[in-house]
């Protein structure tokens, strides 16, 4: 079974549409793992914590290996098992969101950050990644209305939207599928099942 792959900024509503996949697919009967990065072991679960943490200090390079260490932890342990396997992966954010946040957000060498994910991730790749794309303005009027901001969260407007044309520099290469959502959650939840559809029949 495939691996599976949500990514956007924050606010984009990738947590409801994961959700809503979610629970269609458990009362289809259909067995999966859902999964988080950072987390989805107990070494991921507290480095998140540790990232989020606004207190948190950190240096470009620095939080690279962050995600990094919970990654390779989440593939040893977990991802890579769950496929060997078969069984279907639903992954909230892979290593997209490096190439988003670290290399386009933060400025560090795409090619370096690109061999780093290489030899956390030995070898996983998913199958299929789903960008929702919406634009910065929106989302940061979405998670205004719905919670505080984390450490990420909180480097404001000009950093999301470094982020947001990173993720549509990757949809040429590295084939995301791009998924519009600034429209109602019902048409984004249609959208992403056309999609996923074919690899859960």
């Amino acid at each position: 079974m495939p691996l599976i792959v949500f990514e956007g900024i924050d606010g984009c509503g990738k947590t409801t549409q994961v959700q809503r996949l979610t629970a269609r697919l458990a009362s289809a009967g259909v067995t999966f793992r859902h999964l988080r990065e950072p987390g989805g072991t107990e070494l991921g679960e507290r480095q998140r914590a540790l990232l989020l943490d606004p207190a948190t200090k950190a240096c470009p390079t620095a939080e690279l290996f962050g995600y990094l260490q919970a990654r390779a932890q989440l593939c040893h342990e977990v991802i890579a098992p769950a496929l060997a396997a078969r069984e279907l992966v639903i992954l909230d954010r892979f290593y997209h969101s490096t190439l988003a946040y670290q290399a386009y957000g933060l400025g560090l060498d795409l090619a370096q950050v690109r061999a780093a994910i290489h030899l956390a991730t030995n070898g996983v790749r998913p199958d299929l990644v789903l960008w929702l794309s919406v634009d910065p303005t929106e989302a940061q009027r979405r998670r205004a209305a719905a919670r505080g901001q984390d450490r990420i969260e909180a480097r404001g407007l000009a950093y999301q939207q470094k982020v947001h044309d990173g993720y549509r520099a990757l949809v040429t290469s590295d084939g995301l599928v791009e998924i519009d959502a600034h429209q109602l959650p019902d048409a984004v939840t249609a959208r992403v099942w056309e999609q996923i559809e074919p690899y859960v029949r």
